[in-house]
């Protein structure tokens, strides 16, 4: 890294090259705490379920898939031999993510959006991608919104209960069972569920780094705690215990929920933009730049994690609108735009790796090679943004396998959270 880079970031405290062993002991810290009760950080959810011991056979489960901007509906079916297919697919808004929504508002919005799978079933498996308090009949109440949702009234609702009447009023069968489950454990029982003959995991972990991102993993037994087996939300995006630069500050004030979930704005799509942009116009004022570059960079007005990431891929790429001001810059100005951004990826893929090894080490699993603990990861911002895999990839070698012996291994399976998530609404 440049000097001039090195000294810009170190005078705003931003800190890129955090130590991931040091950070994931913090947070086990925090994990531990909230488990035994106490004052954590996360929420650390009980979810009162394990993957099943078999797959599902002859059974077909409506889904619903709402996180982030996006609102996925359809239906699973599970074949004779277990084999799941998936039909009448849609896609369209989250609810409450263009306007702020009322109670009944918000769950109407939904209900419009299943008209589609009408009796199809009488099971819904609703990945909710929101923290949620887990209740043993598989409903959910939720704790409240991230990712810049706005129906301040569903807070504290149970979400199965609301849409079951919102159902009802528009003519359904009567339903089941509505079993609300986080996308990390829609993760997770994905991953469980597509393991093969051939492989032997000794625990599992569900990871999503996209619009947010979370962790959930399965805890063993503990006495202390009064746990028995069961699979953990962390909601590990509300995480406090973190170096915030000067950038964070300052971008942390124009979000919906300024003062909450500083992990996740650290690392997740939805922040890693705006963050960058705010870190380059503060360049900019400071005058890392030549001012016709300067000039450019203040009047930009929005910058998004794929703008940002296909200058990273490509710094004179005329597809994005820093790969235009790239084109005319000096070379000094390119180089210096694209160090600041891959500091901030190279921080979010450290504050990963952290969250995988705290999950890891939780799990008290991964002891023989031979069973590695699962981790099914899944979000565009893990698997798309510049060389975020490849850094998670290392730092999990480095950390959990060469210095702490616990074995790993990173899995994906097509349409993981839907599959996971009808799997949830199988079980009882």
């Amino acid at each position: 890294m440049k000097p001039s880079v090195s000294a810009f970031l170190s005078r705003h405290n931003f800190v890129n090259h955090v130590d991931v062993h040091s950070v994931a002991q913090a947070i086990s810290w925090d994990m531990r705490r909230g488990l035994m009760g106490g004052e954590s950080d996360e929420d650390m959810i009980r979810t009162f379920c394990n993957p099943p011991e078999s797959s599902a056979k002859g059974k077909s489960v409506i889904v619903i898939d709402a996180g982030g901007t996006n609102f996925r509906s359809c239906l699973v079916t599970f074949d004779q031999n277990g084999e799941p297919s998936i039909s009448d697919m849609q896609k369209t808004s989250m609810p409450g993510v263009d306007r702020e929504l009322s109670r009944k508002d918000f769950f109407a919005r939904i209900a419009d959006n299943l008209e589609h799978l009408k009796n199809k079933s009488d099971r819904i498996g609703f990945c909710f991608s929101y923290p949620m308090e887990i209740m043993e009949n598989g409903d959910g109440i939720l704790l409240g919104f991230s990712k810049e949702v706005k129906a301040p009234e569903v807070v504290g609702c149970e979400v199965g209960k609301c849409l079951r009447e919102a159902l009802l009023e528009r003519g359904w069968n009567s339903i089941r069972r509505i079993t609300l489950c986080n996308d990390t454990v829609a993760a997770l029982l994905a991953g469980a569920a597509c393991a093969t003959d051939s492989d032997r995991y000794s625990s599992y972990i569900g990871f999503i780094l996209g619009t947010g991102m979370n962790a959930a993993y399965i805890q063993p037994d503990c006495d202390d705690c009064g746990i028995k087996r069961q699979i953990i939300v962390c909601e590990s995006g509300k995480f406090l215990s973190v170096n915030r630069s000067d950038f964070d500050v300052e971008f942390d004030r124009t979000t919906v929920k300024p003062g909450t979930f500083f992990l996740e704005k650290l690392c997740s799509g939805a922040y890693l933009g705006p963050l960058s942009l705010v870190a380059l116009k503060s360049a900019a004022k400071d005058g890392l730049f030549g001012k016709e570059t300067a000039r450019e960079i203040e009047s930009i007005e929005n910058l998004s994690l794929v703008e940002m990431d296909k200058f990273l891929h490509g710094s004179y790429n005329a597809d994005c609108i820093l790969g235009r001001i790239a084109a005319h810059a000096s070379n000094d100005d390119s180089d210096t735009i694209f160090q600041i951004l891959d500091a901030i990826v190279e921080r979010s893929a450290r504050y990963s790796a952290a969250i995988l090894v705290a999950c890891a080490l939780q799990t008290g699993a991964g002891k023989s090679a031979s069973k590695p603990v699962c981790i099914l990861c899944n979000g565009t911002t893990f698997f798309k943004t510049y060389r975020v895999k490849e850094r998670v990839f290392g730092y999990l070698d480095e950390i959990l396998t060469s210095r702490l012996g616990v074995y790993w291994k990173v899995v994906s399976c097509d349409n993981d959270i839907t599959l996971g998530a009808a799997i949830s609404g199988l079980i009882d």
